[in-house]
């Protein structure tokens, strides 16, 4: 098992470096492939995948991220209205042959994994992103790293302990600080090649810093669905691993953060 999640592990890092590094239409088609495949999944386990809603969703994601293409982000918002209305209106017209929760499973499926996963593409995108999207990865995966290594060797509070009994606070610490000293050195390793930020240092240490406060939570918020629904895993698409959302649950999260602090303090 280890040596496969290992092999697993370094082709995921092999298609980041490629995609991402790349930019444009490459990570933007790849950002549309795992949304959608990501969506899926956790349509599958809301039992919601081979349904009317849940191909609605799936439509949804097309047309918000030909808003991204085309850069219209600013009618997303009245089209996640229409979206609802339009879930409503199948739920209504057609009552009671489908559920509540089937509706509000379809509209949270789609701003959970689709919308919140965009933002890895919209931090490639702006300027500076060919350095900045990278803090993606060294918050998530970095402060997963950190935290696992601390919460071995001093670990004694269990964090969320019906969730995941071996996470803990020291090692949610842990995680936080080294995350904070990756953007802390990555920006002093590339920082003069940065054009927009003032404090590169700065920024990217902070970036990194709130994005691993938040990345546990992504990690324990794809658990607590899993377990809500009795499954194990949301997939087996990569081995060792399980599925996409068992992957990047974290970087849900820690994506939307570092866009979010960068636009604010840079």
């Amino acid at each position: 098992m280890f040596t496969t999640r290992l092999i697993s592990g370094i082709v995921l890092v092999l298609i980041a470096l490629i995609t991402v590094g790349s930019g444009g239409l490459l990570l933007f088609a790849t950002t549309i492939f795992i949304s959608m495949i990501g969506l899926y999944e956790l349509y599958r386990v809301l039992k919601i995948h081979n349904h009317p809603m849940g191909y609605m969703g799936y439509l949804i994601v097309v047309v918000y991220y030909g808003l991204l293409w085309f850069q219209m982000q600013q009618y997303a918002l009245y089209m996640s209205i229409v979206f609802m209305m339009l879930l409503l209106c199948v739920y209504v017209f057609a009552f009671p042959k489908y559920k509540t929760e089937e509706v509000t499973g379809a509209f949270f499926g789609f701003f959970y994994v689709a919308v919140m996963l965009s933002y890895l593409y919209q931090v490639r995108t702006m300027s500076d992103g060919k350095y900045l999207v990278w803090l993606v990865f060294l918050s998530s995966w970095g402060c997963d790293t950190c935290a696992y290594c601390v919460g071995n060797l001093i670990g004694k509070h269990k964090l969320a302990p019906v969730l995941s009994p071996h996470k803990s606070i020291e090692g949610a610490i842990g995680g936080i600080i080294g995350a904070s000293l990756l953007g802390f050195l990555y920006a002093t390793v590339f920082g003069e090649s940065m054009t927009v930020l003032d404090y590169p240092q700065i920024t990217c240490t902070l970036a990194c810093a709130f994005a691993a406060i938040i990345s546990p939570i992504g990690d324990l918020a794809a658990s607590a669905i899993k377990r809500d629904h009795q499954v194990k895993d949301y997939g087996k698409l990569i081995p060792g691993h399980g599925g996409i959302l068992d992957r990047f649950d974290s970087m849900l999260f820690t994506a939307p953060v570092i866009y979010f602090v960068v636009t604010f303090i840079r």
